[in-house]
């Protein structure tokens, strides 16, 4: 009885090889499926999330700018030429005024009295010359004479000329077209001569002074039109022209002085104002372009990382065409159906970079039309590093393969 026993769990240890070795094959097959999950799924959760932008053809300009201060292009002190008590106000501040238009007025009463007896003397002496120039004629006075009386007569002459000139200093008028920006003095004030009172400043031209680097020299011509944005008036450019470049470049700085001027019938602009001008001098109307954001620098070179679409490894494998899923498939991931993750590769490329324009930037070699170019998150990647593309909307889309069907 013991022997039958012992002979029946020899068989049942026997026939162990054969059923592991029968199901080997079904389970190896199994093992390529469930690998390839985990590939998949590994790959889907390594992947780093990346913001893309297509490279396109658009137009892109060549431009200087610069930070400057609006100055007027002419002002002037008014100040007193004469002495006297200021009777009359005919300007306030900040009133618009023209050359030659009166802006105040002195107590004249002393003036005209200095006239009125200058103007006797020179009478006088007019006189007296006029008796010497017939008695020298005669040789009745001696020449000593008659100098003298030419002397007087030319001398009370001046002095009447002087007096008519004060008075007429009495009478202050604008010397140039401005606004009145400062008047220092009040009415019954007693004025004395070179005293300061009126600051007049030009409104219209203003003109804003560049320092523009060195290499900029040859490219800069007078009557470029130029652009200012004035912080204190967003959104309201003014357009304006280069009126002068000067010759030389200053050894210190490397820069030379590039002078704008501006003409603003609004008078919005003010002498003072603080604003960014630009300078366009070139301008490409099918440049290839990328944002600014995409650039890498490492090394001295200028690379971009482009979204390029992973071989999937099925196809690597060998397997049939038939049995590579899609991107829009859809694959159990062990909590119910879900859309497979695309499964995306960042590829580094060297490019060559032309004008910049705002957060836009040419590219001259190194890229073509169409492409994916990474600019969120291309500090985390590297050259064959997974990605998974964050970007909402079929135009931030990565570039689907010409051989693939499009979206419907």
């Amino acid at each position: 009885m013991h022997m039958k026993i012992k002979d029946k769990k020899l068989s049942f240890f026997a026939t162990i090889p054969l059923v592991c070795a029968s199901a080997l094959p079904l389970s190896g097959c199994g093992s390529g499926d469930s690998a390839h999950a985990k590939d998949t799924k590994l790959d889907a959760v390594n992947a780093v999330p990346v913001e893309t932008a297509r490279a396109m053809r658009s137009q892109i300009s060549a431009n200087f700018s610069g930070t400057a201060t609006l100055a007027a292009d002419h002002e002037a002190q008014v100040s007193a030429q004469t002495s006297g008590v200021l009777v009359k106000l005919f300007v306030e501040e900040g009133q618009s005024v023209k050359a030659g238009q009166v802006l105040a007025q002195l107590d004249q009463d002393m003036a005209r009295a200095k006239v009125a007896q200058a103007q006797a003397q020179m009478r006088a002496a007019d006189a007296s010359f006029n008796y010497s120039d017939k008695a020298i004629q005669k040789q009745l006075i001696a020449q000593k004479d008659f100098e003298q009386a030419k002397f007087n007569m030319q001398n009370l002459r001046a002095a009447y000329e002087e007096a008519v000139l004060n008075l007429k200093f009495t009478t202050i008028v604008a010397p140039v077209d401005g606004v009145i920006a400062e008047r220092s003095v009040k009415r019954g004030n007693l004025v004395q001569n070179g005293q300061n009172l009126f600051h007049i400043v030009g409104m219209d031209p203003l003109q804003a002074v560049l320092n523009v680097p060195e290499r900029q020299l040859g490219i800069l011509k007078n009557g470029q039109p130029v652009t200012l944005d004035v912080d204190a008036l967003p959104g309201q450019p003014f357009v304006g022209e280069i009126l002068r470049i000067a010759p030389v470049v200053d050894a210190n700085s490397g820069t030379f002085r590039v002078t704008c001027e501006f003409h603003d019938k609004t008078g919005n602009l003010k002498p003072g104002m603080f604003g960014r001008i630009g300078i366009v001098y070139d301008q490409r109307a099918d440049a290839l372009t990328i944002p600014r954001a995409a650039l890498v620098e490492e090394d001295g070179e200028t690379a971009v990382f482009v979204v390029e679409k992973a071989a999937d490894k099925l196809a690597e494998a060998g397997q049939k065409k038939d049995a590579v899923k899609k991107p829009d498939t859809k694959v159990v991931n062990g909590t119910g159906d879900k859309p497979a993750v695309p499964s995306w590769v960042a590829h580094r490329k060297s490019v060559k970079v032309g004008y910049s324009e705002g957060d836009k930037v040419e590219i001259r070699s190194g890229l073509d039309a169409g492409a994916e170019v990474i600019t969120v998150g291309r500090n985390a990647v590297r050259d064959g590093t997974s990605v998974q593309v964050l970007n909402t909307g079929e135009d931030k889309q990565p570039a689907q393969k010409s051989d693939e069907p499009k979206k419907g």
